[in-house]
């Protein structure tokens, strides 16, 4: 692809410019897991200024986009047709415990199709980004997602219900099939990481639900340009609305569906 078209440097410059202060208080975090206090408000102002940081980039580049934001909600735009979608920090509880696996988040939706997305780690310095008919690429790679044919080899990853969350017995009778029928179950707690390590090949498949758009939108095009497969639980092209998801190549993907439904039967 021209590795940056203007949108895409956009986005890019906005990403790398939220994430030196995430890192920076990445450092602080690290600090304050010994203060009686605690971590937790501290983590939250980390979060609203990182997306106050791409909230101001991305409306100087683009003046007249919306946004659908984590923190800050809907904010309508004057041009009805573009709008971000942003999560400043996918994985704050890792975050919370110095684990060095979360993300910014940044799709752009046009006439209600996600074109581009970016996903990065500012920690490991990795730079997802994809746009529409250009490919997905992890820094200067191409990436293509994994071949794997047989479920029975495969790596999955998947989000947990934590305390406060719906559908912790459907997700454990969903494990219960899953775990039975791969070579192994991953929940690292970042789902736009998530989903860019699937279309990196690093994961076969991916599944979760309960998620919001801004957790999905940049992820659901990374796979999608290289290859792979993004529906909702129910096999639909629906995934920001339903906030359910399965990604993978077109046959893993297809056998998840499969054994999801599966387990859902017999709960």
């Amino acid at each position: 692809m021209a590795r940056h078209t203007p949108v895409m440097a956009v986005m890019v410059a906005a990403a790398r410019k939220a994430a030196r202060g995430l890192q920076r208080d990445f450092g602080e975090v690290e600090n304050l897991q010994v203060s009686l206090k605690g971590p937790a408000n501290f983590v939250t102002a980390a979060d609203k200024k990182a997306e106050k940081t791409l909230f101001e980039e991305l409306s100087k580049a683009r003046p007249g986009y919306g946004f659908l934001m984590e923190e800050g909600g809907t904010i309508e735009g004057s041009d009805k047709s573009h709008r971000w979608l942003i999560d400043p920090l996918d994985g704050t509880t890792n975050f919370l415990h110095s684990i060095p696996h979360f993300a910014i988040s940044i799709g752009l939706e046009r006439d209600g199709q996600i074109v581009a997305g970016v996903v990065y780690n500012p920690i490991s310095d990795e730079l997802f980004i994809a746009e529409k008919g250009q490919g997905a690429f992890l820094n200067d790679r191409r990436l293509r997602v994994a071949a794997r044919r047989e479920l029975a080899n495969t790596v999955v990853a998947t989000g947990i219900p934590h305390i406060g969350r719906p559908g912790h017995q459907r997700f454990i009778a969903e494990l219960g099939v899953v775990m039975n029928e791969v070579a192994g179950v991953r929940r690292m707690g970042s789902a736009a990481l998530d989903l860019a390590y699937v279309a990196a090949g690093r994961y076969d498949a991916y599944w979760e639900a309960n998620l919001a758009p801004w957790d999905l939108a940049a992820g659901i095009i990374l796979v999608r340009e290289a290859g792979g497969f993004v529906s909702d639980l129910n096999g639909r092209d629906d995934v920001l609305n339903s906030g359910g998801v399965i990604a993978g190549n077109e046959t893993i993907h297809r056998e998840l569906a499969k054994a999801l439904k599966r387990a859902h039967a017999a709960s």
